[in-house]
């Protein structure tokens, strides 16, 4: 291959570009979750004010849930600095292939937080 097709500046760029937008990616599911946790500790301080007693029961789920998204949010950061880092290598040796693993985790880690979430709002119906 000629060393002109290796690393191109604009497949650099482009590969920068990607990784950052998995992190606002990361950022926006980290918040989400922190969004459900606190969401779930103010509906636990609301139930201890009006019937001055909780169920601990109640209100983890969703804690939990809070708990698993911003989980998913730290390792789709972390496999979107490892994915960024394979790409960088690729690039410059010259043997760039498209696996990649991370679309497919995060799409999974997703549906199976959206099951969750929609088993959860299901049953408090």
């Amino acid at each position: 291959m000629d060393s002109t097709e290796r690393g191109r500046p604009n497949d650099h760029l482009a590969n920068e570009r990607t990784f950052l937008a998995w992190m606002r990616t990361s950022i926006g599911i980290m918040g989400f979750g922190f969004i459900v946790v606190k969401f779930s500790m103010f509906i636990k301080h609301i139930m201890l004010l009006v019937e001055g007693q909780i169920t601990i029961s109640e209100v983890s789920n969703s804690g939990i849930i809070g708990v698993l998204l911003v989980f998913i949010g730290v390792l789709t950061a972390i496999m979107a600095l490892i994915n960024y880092k394979r790409i960088k290598r690729q690039l410059q040796t010259g043997n760039y292939s498209s696996s990649n693993p991370l679309t497919t985790f995060l799409t999974v880690g997703m549906v199976v937080i959206s099951v969750i979430l929609i088993w959860f709002l299901y049953r408090s119906i």
